[in-house]
């Protein structure tokens, strides 16, 4: 197995108040961002070579560093030692030194002595690394800073579009009303601030931190109501995991407890305790397909916890553990009842649509209150999609896509890869790459290509080698959509590999 590269982050709670009063500051990233574009979260960064200097061992001292560093970059907050050490009239220019695109020459390298003085202002809170879901991960130790007297924060436009304080109970109010998007890490932390209680608040995110290292599942909350649980399982690179998403409050469903890893299964089984014990109820397993990565905890979780496998006909008869009477079926139009969504309103329901193309029986889960959707395999944020014949049908599949596009979702949760809060706009860009795929197949039939290898060669030059096998399935689905669309040379292509 090939984890994902990790990088080593910092992040920087920045507070100002006392008690009921008490605010954190956060910073709006831009949406281009790869990472966590579009999220509110704390003031952070990677870790550089300003703060390593010359070190290779990342040590917490050298993120605290960073953290100081990407405080003062993003916000002009200098820590206290800091400050003294910095003149007012120095700041802007020294701010605009580091924000530029070559600062290994900045001045900061003279406040070597100050920036170590300045660790000291710091607080650890907790450290976090990124699931495995991602294709590149952070660990980030979280820090806390009171905002230093005589200083506000002020953003520069650019990697950041906005910056304000919020109260953290006001903060978790509007995301749940789906207000705010929040990077999930800095909401779970917020949510133990909420009473302004910041010894509670370091006792508690102190002992989540130990939870989540000692194996317990991130809160990985991308929207209200829907959680993501991403676990080991035997799929196809990149992917490592496949997403099982818990969709509900009081009222819960499971989505997809695919890994067969008995310790993964624990931690799934462990948080699904928790949660009945505290009052919740899970209501059944959904599925929204029938292959081994999406399966392989679902009948180990049914018998544990006494719950109903519901799924599409198509996908039911598929699953060799289920008896001829077993199963919930699941059509087009169903809706599901979830109680009472977050923000406390009624008729929240999780409707059911049928999207075959990847495979028969695939449904799409979308909640009416945000428009969050849970979509399988119809879109990944790590790759594209294989579809596989004969039961991949690429006709049908682009058909699937151009229907959810006219759904107009929020939050798109795929089986692999992180949540997606611009999911219109993806899928918008799965339906362009496979309109792109096959204009680049239908010219490489023109130049006279007539073999699946000849064009697999030019179609997926820009495929590595070793997912070749698996991209040449895809390419046998678009000659076959070309040869149902009547296309000579995709047929005579098609014909060629009998």
């Amino acid at each position: 197995m090939i984890l994902p590269k990790m990088r080593h982050s910092s992040a920087v709670l920045l507070t100002r108040g006392e008690g009921v009063e008490l605010e954190v500051f956060l910073v709006e990233r831009a949406p281009e961002l790869r990472f966590f574009g579009g999220f509110w979260a704390l003031p952070g960064g990677v870790v550089e070579g300003l703060d390593r200097r010359g070190e290779t061992e990342i040590k917490l001292e050298i993120s605290a560093r960073s953290a100081l560093r990407e405080l003062f970059e993003e916000t002009g907050i200098l820590a206290g030692s800091l400050a003294a050490a910095v003149a007012p009239k120095r700041r802007a220019e020294l701010r605009a030194e580091l924000l530029s695109s070559d600062a290994q020459g900045s001045r900061w390298w003279d406040l070597a002595g100050a920036v170590d003085r300045a660790v000291g202002d710091l607080r650890l809170i907790c450290q976090f690394q990124t699931p495995l879901f991602a294709a590149v991960r952070h660990t980030t130790p979280f820090f806390h800073l009171h905002l230093p007297l005589g200083q506000e924060p002020v953003i520069e436009r650019g990697e950041l579009v906005d910056g304000r304080f919020f109260r953290p109970e006001d903060l978790v109010s509007a995301w749940r009303r789906g207000e705010l998007p929040v990077a999930p890490p800095v909401l779970y932390l917020l949510g133990m601030l909420r009473s302004g209680d910041l010894e509670d608040f370091h006792r508690r995110a102190k002992e989540a931190g130990a939870a989540v290292a000692g194996g317990q599942l991130h809160r990985a909350r991308f929207s209200p109501g829907l959680m993501l649980a991403p676990l080991l399982t035997d799929t196809l690179p990149p992917a490592l995991t496949t997403n099982a998403i818990f969709v509900g409050e009081e009222r819960v469903y499971l989505v997809d407890p695919a890994t067969t890893d008995p310790h993964e299964q624990e931690r799934l089984f462990e948080t699904m305790g928790r949660w009945i014990a505290a009052g919740r109820k899970f209501l059944g397993l959904l599925l929204t397909h029938h292959h081994a990565d999406h399966i392989g905890a679902v009948e180990a979780t049914a018998r544990r916890f006494g719950l109903a496998v519901m799924a599409h006909p198509e996908t039911l008869r598929r699953l060799e553990f289920l008896g001829a009477q077993d199963g919930v079926v699941l059509n087009h139009g169903d809706e599901l009842d979830l109680g009472h969504s977050p923000d406390g309103r009624g008729g929240w329901r999780l409707a059911v649509h049928h999207t075959p193309g990847h495979a028969p029986g695939h449904l799409v889960f979308i909640e009416n209150r945000y428009r969050a959707a849970i979509v399988g395999d119809m879109v990944s944020t790590l790759s594209t999609i294989v579809i596989d014949p004969p039961e991949g049908h690429m006709a049908t599949y682009m058909a699937s896509l151009r229907y959810l596009k006219d759904q107009k979702i929020g939050t798109l949760y795929p089986a692999h890869g992180p949540a997606h809060i611009f999911g219109d706009d993806l899928l918008g860009q799965y339906i362009e790459h496979r309109a792109e795929r096959e204009a680049q197949l239908r010219l490489g039939l023109e130049r006279g290509l007539a073999t699946l290898d000849e064009l697999l060669a030019v179609v997926y030059s820009d495929t590595p080698r070793e997912l070749h096998s698996v991209a040449r399935r895809s390419l046998l689905a678009g000659l076959i959509k070309l040869g149902e669309e009547g296309h000579g040379q995709a047929l005579s292509a098609l014909e060629s590999e009998k």
